[in-house]
């Protein structure tokens, strides 16, 4: 796994002040949401695979956003970042999500025959569409923190299925 607990440990000899990354200037979710002391709370963090709270925000620091584009600012390495991190990831989704609450289950339909709207699109104004996906296998860790060989793994997972 990248990292780990040695780089947490040598990232704990300078204050959460000096970690601390400056935001001022970012237009996302977590930047909104993370303040010094939430960062000097959660900084010292992981979950059992070893994601981080740097790991979890890296992202939003080395992308602004746009000043009319409100990005997410943050991913999730595995299932139990949304747990140890929480208290950052739940106003994030919330506000990224109008209101999501962590109680809140997702409504999921894949049935395509539900599907509406397809066949009137007036071709116009709509030149293209898109489908995207994700994927979430219990006991892996996600996209941004699995391995070669992990990533490996879901994929024969996903081949045999």
């Amino acid at each position: 796994m990248p990292f780990g607990n040695t780089h947490n440990q040598l990232k704990m000899k300078f204050s959460s002040e000096q970690e601390y990354p400056d935001l001022s200037k970012h237009n996302n979710h977590m930047a909104k949401v993370l303040t010094s002391d939430l960062y000097e709370r959660l900084r010292s963090k992981q979950t059992p695979s070893g994601f981080t709270l740097d790991d979890v925000i890296q992202t939003g620091v080395d992308n602004p956003g746009h000043p009319f584009i409100m990005t997410v600012g943050c991913v999730a390495g595995d299932e139990e970042t949304y747990e140890v991190f929480k208290e950052l990831l739940d106003p994030v989704i919330s506000d990224r999500h109008g209101g999501y609450k962590p109680t809140d289950k997702h409504k999921t339909d894949l049935d395509a025959a539900n599907l509406k709207g397809g066949d009137d699109l007036d071709p116009n104004y709509v030149l293209s569409s898109r489908v995207r996906t994700g994927r979430s296998i219990r006991g892996f860790c996600l996209p941004p923190h699995c391995s070669r060989g992990e990533r490996r793994a879901v994929e024969k997972l996903s081949i045999e299925g």
